[in-house]
């Protein structure tokens, strides 16, 4: 059996490298992310290469290709931290897809693969207390909320469709993103499956995380391999090596695990759940080890604002918590487990 990418899969991958490489050098990511914004010509060359709408169907404006093509872009686009609103907008277009009416999905969808009318996902976390949905309902970090058409707000394993929403911006360490408050009367419930949505929503966000995790891996073995002390690289010696070896582990790790996930997405749903929760924990926790052990290569460089390692830091740290936090996720994978123990033939 081959695992690995095909023809078509590997001509995307090549081809959003050295798209995102030339639009978002690294002079040009740090003015978006000192002044807060997308470059909305950017977002458009993108819209128009098909990649909002890469999973969806064809009748709804999509490439109808699948969750892997679209984790590969992910990936893509977290190695390179392109500051735009990519990520919400698949998240809102995922759960749609997968929970959405058809009369949702009709009105919606089309908008969110020509990237025209943006969608953002957000999940009030008292929606797993509380059985009782409030109103209005509220989600305290939605990411791109006060450009967004629509943002579907999740409680619990519930989702609701709101049109008209209170957004108040919120500063995060991850200047990359533009993050909100949002309050909102629920609207339309999606009567789908929604935990179908946000599983696939993880793998995508498992998928940026192991970018990330790889760019910032690559920074320190370049740094390791230029900077000398007493006459010799300072990857020469161990402790260095070492430290190396252990981000290579932690981001293959999470590739690994993302990649399954993602497969399992397309063909073999059953697998999902369970895939999709070890991806997003294993992911969030290699983006930040990663990115530690980074700064930690550099040294006092990597320190100072003036390198570009923190953007990455903090991308990370603010992805590690967004849609469930590691921890979340690893509750999750054992009251799988021990459902699928308790379960006939389990």
């Amino acid at each position: 059996m081959n695992f690995d990418f095909t023809d078509d899969q590997r001509s995307i991958k090549r081809t959003a490298n050295e798209f995102l490489a030339a639009r978002f050098t690294p002079d040009r990511r740090r003015e978006l992310a000192e002044t807060g914004d997308y470059d909305e010509e950017i977002w458009k060359e993108m819209s128009e290469l098909g990649w909002p709408g890469i999973f969806l169907s064809e009748e709804q404006g999509g490439q109808e290709l699948g969750t892997t093509e679209l984790a590969i872009l992910s990936e893509e686009l977290g190695y390179a931290l392109a500051p735009s609103p990519f990520l919400s907008n698949a998240a809102a277009g995922l759960l749609i897809e997968h929970a959405g009416s058809d009369e949702q999905k009709e009105r919606l969808l089309g908008g969110v693969a020509s990237g025209e009318a943006l969608g953002a996902v957000g999940i009030d976390p008292n929606g797993v207390k509380i059985m009782s949905v409030p109103t209005p309902l509220a989600a305290p970090l939605v990411p791109d909320a006060a450009a967004a058409s629509f943002v579907v707000l999740v409680w619990g394993d519930r989702a609701f469709l709101a049109e008209r929403v209170e957004a108040e911006p919120v500063d995060t360490i991850d200047s990359t993103r533009r993050y909100a408050r949002v309050k909102a009367v629920a609207g339309e419930e999606l009567p789908g499956h929604v935990r179908a949505g946000l599983d696939r929503v993880s793998v995508l966000l498992a998928a940026e995380l192991t970018g990330v995790a790889q760019r910032a891996m690559e920074m320190a073995v370049e740094y390791a391999r230029e900077r000398e002390q007493f006459g010799r690289p300072i990857g020469a010696y161990q402790a260095v090596a070492h430290r190396c070896a252990e981000m290579l582990l932690e981001t293959e790790s999470a590739r690994a695990t993302m990649l399954f996930a993602a497969y399992a997405a397309d063909h073999e749903p059953e697998s999902l759940p369970l895939a999709a929760a070890t991806a997003k924990s294993c992911a969030s926790d290699a983006g930040w080890k990663v990115t530690a052990s980074s700064l930690q290569v550099h040294g006092g460089v990597g320190f100072t604002w003036e390198h570009d390692l923190h953007f990455f830091l903090k991308r990370a740290k603010a992805d590690a918590h967004l849609y469930g936090s590691a921890r979340e996720h690893r509750d999750r994978v054992a009251d799988l487990l021990q459902l699928s123990a308790a379960s006939p033939g389990g």
